[in-house]
């Protein structure tokens, strides 16, 4: 029999119950091309349950990988190809309002293709990194790379989190949100101090 879930995940256990891996791989796969869906919270929950032995570790894993990066490949084909007329169009039906998406377009004009990795981690910009990056023009390769490198750190963390903590994953949750803010201000911080860095010396080799 399943375990229980916890607190926030709870109301997920009887699509995980019906459905087991197809519901992991299409609630994540929809959540990353901008349907609003629980793919975080599916993650945890199905790395609960494989903790107790309902599910395979690993299948989850790989399925929360390849759902991911598949549907991030979505959202930048429909950026790529649809453009910001066709985001302002249709966004606002899965609450991604011109307001909201020209938010984050400035926030990852900013940044660059760096902040792709990272953007797996912030609820908002996971769901509409890959729309931006092909509104924006960005190569496909180098937001593949990227996009790839994410979805392994964000996939791994959450699944190994939830395989070994089991049914007290909610503390655990509620723990890293609170201190998510810190990490992702620190990363920005040394983001910023990389790009300085590369700024000055190319601007010193081209003084001598």
């Amino acid at each position: 029999m399943p375990p229980p879930l916890p607190g926030p995940f709870e109301h997920l256990a009887p699509l995980l119950t019906s459905y087991g891996y197809w519901a992991v791989g299409g609630v994540v796969l929809v959540e990353d091309f901008g349907i609003p869906a629980p793919g975080e919270t599916i993650l945890i929950a199905a790395g609960v349950y494989a903790g107790a032995g309902e599910l395979n570790v690993v299948a989850v894993a790989l399925i929360g990988f390849l759902a991911a990066v598949l549907g991030d490949n979505i959202g930048y084909l429909i950026g790529r190809l649809g453009g910001r007329a066709f985001v302002h169009r249709w966004g606002r039906y899965v609450f991604l309002t011109p307001e909201r998406f020209e938010r984050a377009e400035r926030f990852f004009l900013r940044h660059g293709g760096k902040i792709v990795t990272v953007a797996r981690f912030v609820e908002g910009l996971r769901q509409a990194n890959g729309i931006i990056a092909g509104t924006t023009g960005m190569h496909w390769l180098r937001f593949l790379a990227c996009n790839a490198l994410g979805a392994a750190l964000w996939v791994g963390l959450w699944v190994t989190l939830a395989y070994v903590a089991g049914s007290h994953i909610d503390t655990v949750y509620a723990a890293v949100e609170h201190y998510e803010k810190y990490v992702l201000a620190a990363l920005g911080v040394l983001v910023a101090a990389l790009i300085t860095r590369h700024v000055v010396r190319r601007r010193r080799r081209r003084r001598s």
